[in-house]
């Protein structure tokens, strides 16, 4: 006996082989909250104690959003209106705006504070169909606040949440021109009492000319193998550091932006298994003028995720629906890679694979209803929501 089922309904199930992996007039049964049969209507003969007539509505595993920042205080509107009067990022920065204006006021934010704002923000996601999120830190840059951003992470509600240390996120003005011994107190007291805590599900670093050089990356990521945490990583994004390569190294969950990769980089991320996660929304913000490599990236075979990287700085956006558009027009994504990219891509991104991203017998019961009559339709329409219904499994 299954415990519900969905009956009348079109499932894109997002498996590989076939157009969206998709079953017309088909049925998908939970039982535990688990995946427990799915199939074609015609084939169904389960019981289940709970019967849901979707009413024709398209069925898709729960969206997957792996990469964001949801946890800060404040907001940067004034940047964003000063830049459009011509100020540079540059000039904003020495006035005391940009990452450290985050920083400054997340450090300033009670815990209770941080929690109430983050979990308002959860809800654009919660009504756009998805069901599981990625949250890093990196707004603290100190021990206490990285911890509180993390404790935050973990309490949110309503989505399963995976939690991403970012301490290698930019550089504390408390140790401006000492980036070294920055890495050194990551490394050595941050990261062993995040472990301690069990706050975090993996670790980040941004590789960039204006962040930490692949060597100071390295020395992040291989203290976080030695702690037994896997390891993503801000790669290529305003030019090629050979993050790409090095994230391969060190076989990361994924390598996030990598718009100026190369092509061994690209080959060293299949050779891996890394992910390869786009964020259009940056991209878009900041009128950023070099474009994924996408066809490297399909030739090679990587998986491609997409993600919103919500941020107060460069993307402030919270539509994983918008996201789904914004990579078939800048990118030129077709809308089942798109969709892929939000789902099964995106949980390969957070090492979800067996559990999350398709419909499939023994995957976590996370499903999201659209009334749509095809599911390119998530991809095409701007600023539309046909998000129905979401049903999300208790387990985490």
């Amino acid at each position: 006996m299954h415990d519900a089922a969905f009956l009348n309904a079109h499932l894109a199930t997002m498996r590989e082989g076939t157009a969206y992996g998709a079953i017309k007039d088909g049925v998908v049964a939970v039982r535990n909250n688990l995946i427990s049969w799915v199939g074609p209507r015609a084939e169904w003969r389960g019981k289940a104690r709970e019967e849901h007539d979707a009413r024709g509505a398209w069925i898709t595993p729960g969206l997957v959003d792996c990469h964001t920042h949801l946890v800060y205080a404040g907001n940067r509107a004034h940047e964003f209106e000063l830049r459009l009067k011509g100020a540079t990022y540059e000039e904003i920065a020495r006035a005391g705006g940009g990452i450290l204006s985050t920083v400054e006021a997340t450090r300033a934010a009670s815990e209770e504070e941080l929690f109430r704002v983050s979990q308002k923000r959860l809800r654009c996601w919660q009504a756009e169909g998805a069901t599981t999120i990625e949250v890093k830190s990196g707004y603290g840059l100190d021990r206490d606040t990285e911890l509180k951003m993390l404790r935050v992470a973990r309490r949110l509600s309503g989505l399963t949440v995976k939690t991403t240390f970012l301490g290698a996120h930019a550089l504390p003005e408390e140790y401006k021109g000492r980036a070294d011994e920055y890495i050194g107190f990551v490394c050595d007291e941050v990261l062993p009492e995040i472990k301690k805590q069990d706050l975090a599900d993996a670790v980040d670093a941004f590789c960039e000319r204006i962040a930490f050089t692949p060597e100071q990356t390295r020395r992040v990521f291989e203290k976080a193998k030695a702690l037994g945490l896997p390891v993503k990583l801000h790669a290529d994004q305003l030019s090629d550091l050979g993050g790409a390569a090095l994230a391969a190294e060190h076989r990361a969950l994924s390598a996030d932006h990598i718009e100026f990769s190369s092509d061994s980089g690209i080959a060293a991320m299949k050779a891996s298994g890394t992910a390869a996660v786009l964020l259009p929304g940056a991209f878009y913000f900041l009128k950023e003028k070099q474009l994924p490599r996408i066809e490297a990236l399909r030739r090679n075979g990587v998986p491609i995720a997409l993600a919103t990287d919500h941020n107060p700085g460069s993307s402030p956006l919270s539509s994983p629906l918008l996201v789904l558009n914004m990579a078939c027009t800048l990118f030129r994504l077709t809308p089942e890679e798109a969709l892929a990219g939000m789902t099964r891509n995106g949980a390969r991104a957070l090492g979800l694979q067996a559990s999350h991203g398709t419909l499939e017998v023994g995957k976590q019961a996370d499903l999201a209803l659209w009334e749509i009559d095809a599911p390119a339709e998530l991809a095409y329409a701007i600023g539309a929501n046909p998000c129905m219904k979401v049903f999300r499994s208790a387990l985490r």
